[in-house]
């Protein structure tokens, strides 16, 4: 049965439609279609949604129902609405999109793209001998069945160890390996999170986090991070967790996706304790961990602070190696991990044994792969802040010490346009409201570093160019961002 957003739901979705830079000049029926097409192309409006009726429509906006007649006729012309006597008007695409197989919308003749909407470098040279020498140590795994649900015991003791040199002592029945971080946490949320249940994440944080927690229809709250350091209100962070209470809190305290921030020490501490006492569960997400800069020096893990099992902690291979390479971990306390196994065998099993032998070869020669990375990003951070800086002095960026991402605040709530505008020029970006829950956040954009320089200038020279066709009222095309990551 298609679902129908309602004309009051519709009109909080738009916000200020008819303010949006770049449509000043434009007809109110103009102006209305493309905020429609937006909100399409941030995903806030789903495909295949029945629109309200033109009139209810025109009541909850205050406007005539011929600019929404007008509009609706505008979105049917430009293949973004389809609409049947009797049966009403509901969203589609142009027939020059298609779904792509990770169920997003992506243009038929995709060109050349410089990709700004996946965080994630390419492989790293050592990829390919490892995976030689893991297909030489395959053999030994072949008499068996090949299930292993939760994984290989040299995986788990190279994972072990590593927690353990940071300080974190761990034994290889704390971990247990996942088919990437993202599959982490969805069977952490399967174990921890009963449909329905309460959840406390940073405002902004990572999208597919988001799509997870909405998976298991988790009733969302939550903190909002500042663009200075450290990030977060220490007081409104332990605040919020003593009265909301929630079940579960998602956090990415180390080099924060997508604002770059390191949680200070003190308030790991803090939070732990507070987590404790009020009966929440900790999912911290340490994707980026491996990855300081300018010499920072990472306080002690969050779970170093845990006392009661409270700290489930998540990472993977996708961020400082290879995003190709699907290989994550959960640690926490061995029943923990038992109980996650079981869980597991009901989603997918186990993860494959020739990919994580070949996670255990980059893992040993982890020292000289990520200083190899920790440079290249420094070097291709610095080129992107310098362009910014030249290009786009009115956006403020805050330095980040670590991670792989800007984020920017622009100036003025410009995000979604500026991100369908770069598409006709060749550059994908993944715009603020993607980072959020309810359409805020147009006044911010995440940008990577993780391209080379030349296409990181090239592409700011683009978005620069674009930026300042929106003032001159310009009707940027609709295309949508084909994967974030």
């Amino acid at each position: 049965m298609t679902s129908q957003v309602r004309g009051a739901q519709l009109a909080r979705l738009l916000g200020q439609w008819h303010a949006l830079p770049g449509r000043r000049r434009s007809p109110d029926y103009a102006a209305l279609a493309g905020a429609v097409r937006g909100l399409l192309a941030d995903g806030r409006l789903p495909l295949g949604v029945r629109l309200p009726a033109e009139r209810e429509l025109a009541e909850a906006l205050k406007i005539s129902r011929t600019t929404v007649t007008a509009a609706y006729r505008e979105l049917r012309e430009s293949g973004h609405l389809a609409s049947r006597r009797g049966a009403g008007s509901w969203t589609m695409l142009p027939g020059t999109h298609r779904v792509a197989s990770t169920g997003l919308w992506t243009p038929l003749d995709d060109r050349d793209m410089i990709d700004l909407g996946v965080a994630a470098l390419a492989a790293p040279p050592e990829l390919l001998p490892a995976a030689r020498a893991a297909a030489e140590d395959l053999p030994r795994y072949l008499g068996g069945a090949g299930y292993h649900p939760t994984g290989i015991i040299e995986l788990r003791e190279a994972v072990a160890a590593a927690y353990t040199a940071r300080g974190l002592p761990t034994s290889p029945d704390q971990i247990m390996v996942t088919n990437g971080t993202q599959h982490a946490l969805d069977l952490v949320l399967r174990l921890a999170l009963a449909p329905g249940g309460t959840v406390l994440v940073e405002a902004p944080s990572y999208p597919n986090a988001l799509a997870a927690l909405s998976a298991r229809r988790a009733r969302i709250t939550t903190h909002g991070l500042a663009v200075e350091e450290p990030g977060w209100d220490a007081d409104l962070l332990l605040g919020s967790l003593r009265q909301v209470r929630p079940k579960l809190a998602y956090l990415i305290p180390d080099f924060q996706n997508p604002t770059g921030h390191l949680m200070p020490a003190p308030l790991r501490e803090r939070v732990v304790a507070t987590a404790h006492a009020v009966g929440t569960d900790l999912v911290v997400d340490e994707s980026f961990v491996d990855l300081p800069l300018d010499g920072t020096v990472l306080p002690p893990p969050t779970a170093a602070h845990d006392r009661h099992s409270r700290v489930i902690t998540i990472g993977g291979m996708s961020k400082p190696f290879w995003g190709g390479l699907r290989i994550g971990w959960v640690r926490a306390s061995a029943p923990q991990v038992q109980r996650l196994a079981a869980a597991r065998v009901g989603v997918d099993m186990a993860s494959p044994v020739l990919d994580q032998l070949v996670a255990v070869h980059l893992l040993a020669e982890a020292p000289a792969i990520v200083a190899a990375r920790r440079a290249q990003l420094t070097a291709q951070r610095d080129a992107l802040l310098a362009a910014l800086a030249q290009r786009l002095p009115e956006w403020r960026v805050t330095v980040p010490h670590g991670g792989v991402t800007l984020w920017a605040e622009l100036d003025g709530p410009i995000s979604s346009a500026l991100a369908r505008a770069t598409e006709e020029v060749g550059v994908r970006l993944a715009p603020g409201p993607r980072f959020g829950l309810d359409g805020t956040l147009e006044r911010f954009l995440r940008l990577p570093f993780t391209l080379p320089v030349a296409d990181l200038v090239e592409a700011v020279d683009r978005i620069a160019a674009v930026r300042y066709d929106l003032d001159r009222g310009g009707r940027p095309q609709w295309r949508e961002p084909a994967v974030i990551a």
